[in-house]
């Protein structure tokens, strides 16, 4: 499996495979034909709840990581294609945020790999 994490206002590279942007707002200062993108998945971002309590603030990040995971439970429908696209082809989670520690893609990153581990590609 293969499951890469990007940032938007990192150049596009041709070994990226199906780039999916993974955020509920388009990112900041950037028009649309300047990220090229197979999906924009935003039913699969944090929602706005989530992300507004989080605020970026490392200091709440286990908790993010819970709820988000918690969230992402009740999308099956939205990410299994992802997760199961990742099998046979590389996948790249497209996100927006400053801090490449601590950012939804990672969380959604490691849930689909371990959902994958688990489970199986059906």
């Amino acid at each position: 499996m293969s499951i890469a994490i990007k940032r938007a206002y990192e150049e596009p590279a041709k070994d990226d495979g199906y780039r999916v942007l993974v955020e509920r707002l388009w990112p900041r200062g950037l028009k649309k034909e300047a990220v090229p993108l197979d999906q924009w998945a935003k039913e699969i971002a944090p929602s706005t709840a989530l992300r507004q309590w989080f605020g970026h603030d490392p200091a709440l990040w286990d908790g993010f990581r819970h709820r988000y995971a918690s969230e992402l439970d009740g999308l099956v429908e939205h990410w299994q294609p992802l997760a199961e696209r990742s099998v046979r082809h590389k996948v790249t989670l497209i996100y927006s945020a400053h801090d490449e520690e601590h950012n939804g893609a990672i969380v959604l990153r490691d849930y689909l790999q371990n959902w994958l581990r688990t489970h199986g590609p059906r």
